[in-house]
């Protein structure tokens, strides 16, 4: 089957993927906004985590060919067709989870205890809210998609617990399905397939940036994809194969770091979206707040967009009136880390704003304080999946250097840039006219 799409063109799916895609448990994401309240912001930003999942399945496919097919170091004795089936349907299931307007309504879900995940499965604490991971695990373990799994692997020999495995890297595997000889040297291949799901150059992220720039209509998320994607290789150390990058896509890939940077600071981090987010938190942390996510996956499989809409449709809470009658806080302050570049900018805003809110409590005027934090990378605090570039003496013979060592962006962008706003009632006009009357 073929899908025309906006951003890849043509997205082909393989005859044992179908029933997944066409699954309740698949075709729920077409009813879940990518972007939640971004549309608030970018009118034309209404794509949903559908077409977004079958992006980031083709993503890693041609990530995949690069890597396996053409650039790959060393020759395969076997055909591994195997991990390339396993990683689309990990990259395709990766976001299956998400709850309504995603992220937000995560306060909503119940303690995780309650979604009765082995506990094998779970790398956290039991103690917590389940989040949209754990929904993901619970549909892909224990649901009806997963007899629908189980039968598209069978001819292949792996199962929905080796698809689980490329999305949460803490569950163990008990079986060898991703070690195979090389030279007569046992090579692991999961870190490197976990990598083309979840890393600092994974599908999902060279999916969404595009995606998300484009239905936006702003450039910030644009990278050249197509010499990216095709100069990943692999580096073999102490038995495990990890993603590495030819030296000549180095430029790409800081460029591709930059822009989803961007991305955050202007697209995912805008007023509109942050102040209907905070809103939506407040109505889930009322006292009177009745909505509640559903620990079975079968009854979560209804919970979308246009059902949490519709709940605040119906409630007399007035943070759900706000965001139903499209009447939000509007913005007083809004402050950037770093800006001004001076020494003491950051205690200079510490001072401001708290200047600023005291006033506020003084006058009786509610208000809403959000921090939305966007950083470069978080790749120093991954030590378990590095990356590597490839580089080519002048004998052409090629050594694998660690990507830290290879680019001075992480230093030049180390610091985590923050952005602190105050919002407050519209009928507070005339205060909000004037910070000085405060």
């Amino acid at each position: 089957m073929e899908i025309r799409d906006v951003v890849h063109g043509s997205i082909f799916i393989d005859p044992e993927i179908l029933p997944i895609v066409d699954s309740r448990y698949f075709q729920r994401l077409r009813h879940i906004k990518q972007l939640g309240f971004g549309e608030y912001s970018y009118p034309s930003a209404t794509h949903n985590r559908y077409i977004h999942s079958l992006g980031a399945m083709h993503t890693a496919t041609v990530a995949w060919n690069a890597v396996f097919t053409k650039n790959m170091p060393f020759q395969l004795s076997k055909d591994i067709t195997r991990l390339r089936s396993v990683v689309r349907l990990a990259a395709l299931l990766h976001d299956s989870g998400h709850g309504p307007l995603s992220h937000t309504s995560e306060i909503a879900m119940p303690p995780v205890g309650k979604l009765e995940l082995p506990e094998k499965w779970l790398s956290k604490s039991k103690d917590r809210k389940a989040t949209h991971e754990d929904y993901t695990l619970k549909l892909i373990l224990a649901s009806g998609l997963t007899k629908k799994l189980e039968k598209a692997g069978a001819q292949q020999g792996f199962g929905p617990q080796h698809v689980v495995a490329l999305i949460e890297p803490g569950i163990k595997l008990e079986d060898d399905f991703f070690l195979e000889k090389v030279d007569g040297e046992t090579i692991d291949f999961r870190p490197i397939c976990q990598q083309l799901i979840s890393s600092e150059l994974d599908a999902d992220r060279m999916d969404y940036l595009r995606r998300d720039s484009l239905h936006a209509g702003v450039s910030y998320g644009q990278f050249d994809f197509d010499w990216l994607g095709g100069n990943l290789t692999c580096y073999v150390q102490k038995g495990k194969a990890y993603l590495a990058l030819q030296h000549r896509a180095l430029y790409s890939f800081e460029d591709f770091l930059i822009s989803r940077f961007h991305m955050f600071l202007m697209v995912y981090f805008h007023h509109k979206s942050v102040v209907y987010d905070a809103m939506l938190g407040e109505y889930f942390s009322s006292p009177d707040c009745d909505y509640q996510i559903p620990a079975d996956v079968e009854s979560y499989c209804d919970f979308v967009d246009a059902h949490l809409y519709s709940h605040l449709n119906e409630s007399k809470n007035p943070w759900a009136r706000r965001i139903s009658d499209k009447d939000p806080y509007r913005m007083l302050i809004e402050l950037h880390s770093g800006i001004p570049a001076t020494k003491n900018a950051a205690s200079e805003q510490k001072q401001l704003l708290e200047s600023i809110q005291d006033k506020l409590n003084k006058k009786g005027i509610h208000y809403l304080a959000a921090t939305s934090t966007g950083e470069l990378s978080k790749y120093f605090r991954r030590p378990g999946d590095p990356i590597f570039v490839r580089y080519n003496d002048l004998y052409n013979k090629p050594s694998f250097i660690p990507l830290e060592d290879c680019t001075d962006l992480f230093q030049k962008y180390s610091e985590k840039r923050s952005i602190n706003r105050v919002y407050v009632a519209p009928e507070h006009a005339k205060e909000m006219a004037n910070l000085s009357a405060l």
